[in-house]
């Protein structure tokens, strides 16, 4: 009788040594490897979406659910978390650039708060361009091509691209887009010194990468600086408490953004980036993860 009993606690004592061995050893405790759910995200193709929903989804891995995600368009972004197809999307751009879609819908999702600070939106142009304000574009209509370079149609900056135009009375057409195609055409014009003004908000690589300038908006149509906010489905914090705190407590700066961004432009995956980034950061991802 005694063989069986003194087996059972040597196996006990060994696992109980192997287990503290490995936090011994620094290693990270991954919620026990177990499946604890799927988590839908949602996004736009913009890079600061990308950048932010990708480290997300690392993070949420990491704390042992599964995760999908999804791009869209910013309406449709916005209805699908309203109504509950997606879990939640990180790119809330408040109060000016998604307040149609806030106005409409703030009573159906869940606005966790803000994941970062201090954002910008407005017309950019290369620094080399002589026009310093959004009213001297019509001087320069024909260098400009008559266009406005912007990104997809649905996004709020594009709504408030085309108030620009008619506030301030432009002779040039706002072409919509993406944004990687405004990154495009904007890396086009910078290589033959042309000028070209495109719809552009901060915090985004391209500013790291070349020369530019906002235009002053002296009416204001853009508005002020902005937020982004953590927008999530109704319900989200009953059905899955852990993964609702850690969207709640997810928040960063724009250079921590700018980091992923550009790693991701220089053509590194934009996931395998979040999740480098991820683990080069243990000590702000260990802050989201105990929520």
């Amino acid at each position: 009788m005694t063989t069986p009993m003194l087996s059972h606690r040597i196996r006990a004592a060994s696992l109980a040594l192997i287990a503290g061995a490995g936090l011994a050893a620094g290693g990270t405790v991954h919620a026990d490897d177990q499946d604890k759910g799927t988590v839908k995200l949602a996004y736009v193709e913009w890079a600061s979406t990308v950048a932010s929903t990708n480290v997300m989804k690392a993070v949420l891995e990491q704390a042992g659910y599964n995760v999908e995600t999804s791009s869209l368009s910013a309406a449709v972004m916005w209805q699908s978390v309203a109504g509950g197809d997606t879990d939640a999307f990180l790119a809330g751009w408040l109060p000016t650039t998604h307040e149609d879609y806030y106005e409409k819908l703030s009573d159906q999702v869940d606005n966790t708060g803000v994941n970062l600070d201090g954002t910008k939106l407005g017309l950019v142009v290369p620094s080399y361009v002589e026009a310093e304000s959004i009213g001297d574009l019509n001087e320069y209509a024909n260098e400009f091509n008559g266009r406005i370079v912007g990104i997809d149609p649905g996004a709020g900056i594009m709504r408030l691209s085309e108030n620009v135009v008619d506030e301030y009375d432009l002779d040039l057409n706002l072409q919509s887009g993406s944004g990687a195609t405004m990154t495009a055409a904007l890396k086009s014009a910078i290589a033959n010194e042309e000028s070209i003004a495109v719809t552009g908000w901060t915090p985004h690589w391209m500013f790291a990468r070349w020369d530019l300038k906002y235009l002053e908006d002296p009416k204001n149509v853009y508005g002020g600086a902005e937020q982004i906010h953590t927008i999530a489905r109704q319900g989200l914090e009953e059905d899955m408490p852990e993964a609702y705190a850690i969207l709640d407590a997810f928040e960063w700066t724009a250079d921590d953004m700018g980091e992923v961004m550009l790693m991701q432009e220089e053509g590194d995956d934009p996931y395998e980036a979040a999740k480098q980034w991820v683990d080069e950061h243990p000590d702000m991802v260990n802050k989201w993860l105990e929520g």
